[in-house]
């Protein structure tokens, strides 16, 4: 494909504190060429972004490293066009610097940067393939092939039209897609013709402004692919959501990723947000959940200006050390480490399913699991072996034990509660209840909630059943309080998990959408489907966006990443102490050791300790 023309255009010098706001985009030499499609990008920009007064700034200058040297290798540079599936219809410029000490019987590093038409010239502000060329035959990073990608243009039909601009889209946003495109498109693309290693601490992303927060979120969403980012003017700010990542920061599991962040104290300060604190508060919470973190602050504004001098100690930093892997952080602040253990992570325990759910654990710490499609109960033994505890469920769902030992289950394909002993033979406990998920308290209540009716049912020891509640879009995972005064039902369509205060017939009151959960972009609901909840009070959810640990407040403390990339269904303490996580995700059983302990509700009720308001 042939790549857009190009046409002159003149800036004058009062509009430049303007283009600023696109980043790398626009830099090089003031007299220019731009492809077509981008006039208007730099047109909107005049208008869009505030004119301000330029203030005095330090002047950084280059050092040797950002300078061609005599002796030194020079890498080639070679120039490309993609069209994306993954942003339908979209086309780009992209570049490929390959350094000269590259060896086809070798993997190869690899770092992408975004907006990459600024960042792989030779005389602009970043120079990147110059100081590749001098570090890497200083051996002072590796053999790294160099990525340069523009961000996607949607063209117009007809020259009364504009093209869409995919920038924000792709760069601001949360959620996995750009790393999706990073991954499946282009890096195969690049491997049809060079070697380059999987390994994702051979892998690094760097960008500028929205380019800055692209490249953390493609390593914060995909650390099994890329573990150094070069973040500079990121914009961590309320454009698209990127404003909630010092929170999701301080709340999440930490994840394997080094970061370099520069900014500059006269950095913008318009409807989105102001770069310079959100990039302080980027440094907190990273320092905060304990990352390789480094950080240089100046004066300058929203430009490359600062950050294009300090590039080749910036890549020493990020590659210090290689080959040596980077390791995930530990620490002792976040409250989601209060929960697990260091070192230990996600263990497979089984696979081959169709669709798992209802992990629940008996008196002894066996754990009991559905595989819905295949109409199977499987129990997970203390040694880990996997045996058919039923084989033929009637596609039975949600499994919760009750005080009488028996193992109660919602049996979708027939529309009853049933209930099965030891040896796995069945009793009807209630009919014409299309139940999803269940809770049994230590006095035999049982709570099913039925997703397609909006209900909550209640069936009581007598056999009686009553719906207690229709109020909730989709009720799915069900739950009794630690101490068995409060049911606790999620919500899939919606942000909160709702809690109720149970009164003395088993009927319920008072219901309030009392825990608030974290919503992935792009989507509307939680996807809040099974939890649990330990002896501290704690409830544990299974969400898009991982395991949400919520307080007794009703607040996320702590999220935990899932194990696969797929619809996490339920979860569960399990084992002879009660302190081992279990979740079901799609085909597949997990589990994770812990430092918390579950509570069994068909056993007297724990009075956990009182929360902090």
């Amino acid at each position: 494909m042939v790549g857009p023309k190009s046409v002159s255009i003149l800036v004058r010098s009062s509009e430049l504190p303007r283009l600023s706001l696109f980043g790398p985009l626009l830099q090089g030499p003031i007299a220019m060429t731009a492809p077509c499609l981008l006039v208007p990008l730099l047109l909107a920009a005049c208008i869009l972004s505030p004119l301000r007064p330029a203030a005095a700034e330090t002047v950084y200058p280059y050092g040797p490293d950002s300078e061609r040297q005599v002796g030194v290798p020079v890498g080639a540079i070679s120039h490309h066009t993609w069209t994306s599936k993954l942003f339908p219809g979209t086309t780009r410029d992209y570049w490929i610097y390959v350094p000269s000490q590259y060896d086809r019987s070798k993997p190869a590093c690899l770092m992408v940067f975004q907006d990459g038409g600024g960042y792989v010239t030779t005389n602009g502000q970043w120079r990147v393939p110059v100081v590749f060329d001098n570090l890497i035959h200083k051996k002072e990073m590796p053999v790294t092939v160099g990525l340069f990608i523009n961000p996607g243009v949607l063209p117009a039909r007809s020259t009364n039209a504009l093209p869409r601009f995919n920038r924000s889209y792709e760069y601001d946003a949360l959620g996995d897609l750009y790393a999706r495109f990073l991954i499946e498109e282009m890096i195969p693309e690049l491997g049809k013709s060079y070697n380059l290693s999987a390994d994702p601490n051979d892998r690094g992303l760097c960008g500028a402004s929205s380019g800055a927060i692209c490249s953390w979120t493609a390593a914060w969403e995909r650390p099994d692919a890329f573990r150094r980012v070069y973040s500079t003017i990121g914009t961590y700010v309320g454009l698209r959501g990127g404003n909630e990542y010092p929170v999701l920061i301080r709340k999440t599991e930490p994840k394997p990723i080094r970061i370099f962040l520069q900014d500059g104290s006269n950095d913008q300060n318009i409807y989105g947000g102001n770069w310079w604190v959100a990039n302080q508060d980027m440094l907190s919470a990273l320092e905060f959940a304990g990352y390789d973190v480094k950080h240089e602050w100046g004066d300058g504004g929203h430009s490359g200006k600062h950050g294009g001098p300090i590039l080749p100690e910036v890549l020493r930093w990020l590659w210090r050390d290689y080959p040596t892997p980077i390791a995930k952080p530990v620490n002792k602040r976040q409250p989601v480490m209060e929960v697990l253990i260091p070192g230990e992570e996600w263990q497979l325990v089984g696979s081959g399913y169709k669709f798992t759910e209802g992990p629940a654990a008996n008196s002894r710490g066996e754990l009991f699991f559905t595989d819905i499609s295949n109409s199977k109960i499987h129990k997970i033994g203390l040694d880990g072996t996997i045996s058919v505890f039923v084989d033929n469920s009637q596609r039975c769902a949600g499994l919760m034990f009750g005080p009488d030992g028996r193992l109660y289950g919602t049996q979708t394909g027939t529309k009853r509660i049933v209930a099965y002993d030891e040896a796995g033979k069945e009793s009807v406990v209630a009919e014409g209840i299309d139940g999803n998920d269940l809770a049994v308290s230590h006095t035999g209540y049982v709570y099913a909630t039925e997703v397609a009716g909006k209900k909550v049912w209640l069936v009581r020891p007598s056999g009686e059943k009553q719906v207690v509640d229709t109020g909730i879009a989709n009720p799915n995972g069900v739950r009794l309080s630690p101490d068995q005064s409060q049911l606790l039902v999620s919500d899939t369509a919606g942000p909160f998990v709702y809690s109720f205060q149970i009164q003395e017939d088993g009927s319920l009151a008072f219901r309030q959408p009392y825990h608030r959960l974290h919503l992935v972009d792009g989507r509307s609901g939680s996807g809040a489907d099974g939890m649990t909840v330990d002896t501290q009070g704690r409830l544990y959810v299974t969400t898009h966006a991982g395991v949400q640990i919520c307080d007794q407040a009703g607040r996320v403390i702590g999220i935990i990443p899932k194990p696969q990339n797929a619809w996490l269904a339920n979860v569960g303490f399990a084992g002879a102490g009660l302190d081992v996580l279990y979740v079901t995700t799609a085909d597949k059983v997990f589990k994770r050791k812990t430092k918390a302990k579950g509570v069994l509700t068909f056993l007297p009720p724990v009075k956990p300790p009182a929360p902090r308001l």
